[in-house]
């Protein structure tokens, strides 16, 4: 029996790490899966579902308004298997449109230039296999600081009552250049903790301003665009909801997996 009741959408930050974890047998995958299972049985079908990757860079805020979006391989190196990955998911340019129209002034703005991306798709194929759900994503503007983007996000709250469920994908650790075998650096380990604890206590400052954490903050968010999907996401967090973690770990030394959902 299913027992999708609740209207309000969840929103959610997935680290997404390695593309590979997409079509490889590994923890991260089946935790989506797993998740992706719940949703169906929690909530009732999205209208539609807005992806803020940090593999969408731009200069000011757009949305993607096609009908059909194209499965977008932003990456090299990486076996055929994986470039041969489609998600062929409908868009949703009539959401694009609310979402232009939502805003203080037209700071959101309409484009047909992009798809999804592989922040996008790489996880959207775990939790919604069947592709059948439309998905659209937003950019992340190069020119606003994290509060900036903080106060954009804040103003999208609302489309979680209109159906529209929220993903933000990237990484609270990202460091590529220092990828390792084994266990995780002090310093991710560091940041990632105090990550969770602003979470656990709604700190929005504690997020907005993570200089405050010095070596440990610079070492893990070497760039902005991985940590920004989080503050997204935390930025359209509803009073009620409860917040759980998952993929609390860490993969190769220097990318912390950490998750979470506001349901």
């Amino acid at each position: 029996m299913n027992h999708a009741t609740k209207i309000r959408q969840p929103a959610l930050f997935v680290g997404h790490g390695n593309p590979m974890n997409a079509i490889s047998q590994n923890p991260f995958r089946d935790a989506w899966l797993q998740l992706g299972e719940q949703l169906k049985t929690t909530y009732s079908r999205p209208r539609a579902i807005l992806c803020i990757s940090a593999h969408w860079q731009t200069q000011g805020s757009w949305v993607c308004a096609v009908e059909q979006p194209k499965t977008i391989h932003d990456f090299g190196g990486f076996p055929k298997e994986l470039f041969a990955q489609q998600y062929a998911a409908p868009g949703a340019p009539d959401v694009a449109e609310m979402l232009c129209e939502l805003v203080n002034d037209k700071q959101i703005q309409a484009t047909q230039d992009w798809g999804l991306d592989h922040g996008a798709w790489t996880i959207l194929q775990s939790l919604f296999p069947a592709a059948d759900i439309p998905v659209l994503q937003l950019s992340l503007d190069v020119k606003l600081d994290f509060a900036q983007h903080f106060q954009l996000a804040s103003q999208l709250a609302s489309v979680r009552e209109q159906g529209i469920l929220v993903i933000g994908s990237g990484n609270i650790v990202h460091n590529l250049g220092l990828l390792k075998q084994g266990v995780a650096y002090d310093w991710a380990i560091e940041f990632d903790e105090y990550i969770k604890e602003a979470l656990e206590t709604n700190n929005d400052e504690a997020l907005i301003h993570i200089s405050k954490v010095g070596q440990a903050a610079k070492l893990s968010v070497p760039t902005d665009e991985h940590y920004l999907p989080l503050l997204y996401i935390a930025a359209i967090r509803h009073a009620e909801d409860n917040m759980r973690f998952f993929n609390a770990s860490y993969d190769l030394g220097s990318l912390s997996m950490r998750s979470f959902i506001y349901q």
